[in-house]
């Protein structure tokens, strides 16, 4: 009978406890008994600079960047470069065959010779020397020209000296050669550019923003980009071109120059985009710190060796954290790693307490 009523009592005195748990269970903090320490990673909460982030998407174009063509057409004797190689402004790209533009500019030669000395007996037989050429009437001038076919002779040297001088390319500025396809000995395409020249020193991110998030950005703003082929690669960039037209699809092209040139960069090429904007001094967590707990924010801080439970109010979020407006202090050491399965009060051992 005495054993009876003991186990009578105990089931009570259990159902007590049950009810206790369960009813704090309810109010959302769960507090747990002393049992095997969980060993977590923590920092201590301090104020610091929180920037704002907008992600995009884009791609990298050039800044400068020339099509460069033959004036005349001829057999390409030599090609100095290939298809990646960078040059400097001068350096010689590729060479027509010469022969028959220095001949058709002697016979050019010739020919105004010609003209000049037929254009001199045409002025003397007028009463004029070519010396006094400035004293002969402009009409009197302009019928001794089209009698000796002066004018004509002219044009035709200036134009053979002129396919002479172009028949050899030049790069305009330092750069990168790209789209060069063209064959030596063989006739360059009249509708194609034999080459192009990219400026390696200016390449930009073009990308579009939605209209409602033109009051995020505005020039000078710092740009993180990421191209998609490479893992773990950024480059910085600062907004310098916002065209002031929305499209059709209420969005707004955006251009930011790349600071420094980069071996990995190509024109053409798809990133992510990430605008960085200063929101001032703020209390920032990282991400890993927050949990959800009956659908409420929580944050778990460390003090006297025990997690605690600390509901929060969160403002601005980036990539990697969120400023809390609410349920903080500073000095505050937040709990970020090893929070999952944390309860109030649970025993905890502090791996590498740290500063953000």
């Amino acid at each position: 009978m005495f054993l009876w009523r003991l186990s009578i009592l105990g089931t009570l005195l259990y159902g007590a406890c049950t009810d206790s748990k369960l009813k704090e269970a309810e109010d959302g903090v769960q507090t747990v008994l002393p049992g095997e320490t969980a060993q977590v990673k923590a920092f201590v909460l301090k104020s610091k600079t929180f920037n704002h982030e907008l992600i995009s998407n884009g791609a990298i174009v050039a800044a400068e960047k020339v099509d460069l063509r033959f004036a005349g057409a001829e057999i390409v004797e030599e090609i100095y470069v290939k298809n990646g190689e960078k040059v400097k402004k001068g350096q010689k790209i590729a060479r027509l065959a010469q022969f028959k533009l220095e001949s058709a500019l002697k016979q050019a030669a010739d020919n105004l010779e010609k003209s000049s000395l037929e254009l001199q007996d045409v002025l003397i037989s007028q009463g004029y020397a070519l010396k006094d050429s400035l004293k002969v009437p402009a009409e009197t001038m302009k019928i001794a020209k089209i009698k000796s076919n002066y004018e004509n002779s002219t044009i035709q040297y200036e134009l053979a000296r002129y396919h002479l001088d172009h028949s050899v390319l030049y790069a305009p500025y330092d750069g990168i050669v790209a789209n060069l396809f063209a064959k030596k000995y063989n006739m360059p395409s009249g509708n194609e550019p034999f080459c192009t020249i990219i400026a390696s020193q200016s390449l930009d991110a073009l990308f579009t923003v939605l209209e409602s998030e033109l009051p995020l950005i505005r020039k000078g703003d710092q740009v993180q980009l990421s191209p998609f082929s490479y893992q773990d690669y950024t480059v910085a960039a600062v907004i310098d071109e916002i065209n002031p037209v929305v499209d059709e699809n209420g969005m707004v092209k955006v251009k930011a120059r790349i600071a420094g040139s980069s071996s990995r960069l190509y024109e053409g090429m798809h990133i992510k985009i990430r605008v960085q904007r200063s929101a001032g001094s703020q209390l920032i967590i990282p991400k890993e710190a927050l949990v959800l707990r009956n659908n409420k924010k929580v944050v778990f801080t460390a003090k006297d060796h025990k997690a605690h439970w600390n509901y929060v109010e969160t403002g601005l979020e980036n990539s990697t954290g969120y400023v809390v407006t609410e349920g903080l202090t500073d000095g505050d050491s937040i709990i970020y790693d090893g929070n999952l399965n944390l309860a109030h009060e649970t025993p905890i051992l502090i791996l590498n307490q740290k500063y953000p």
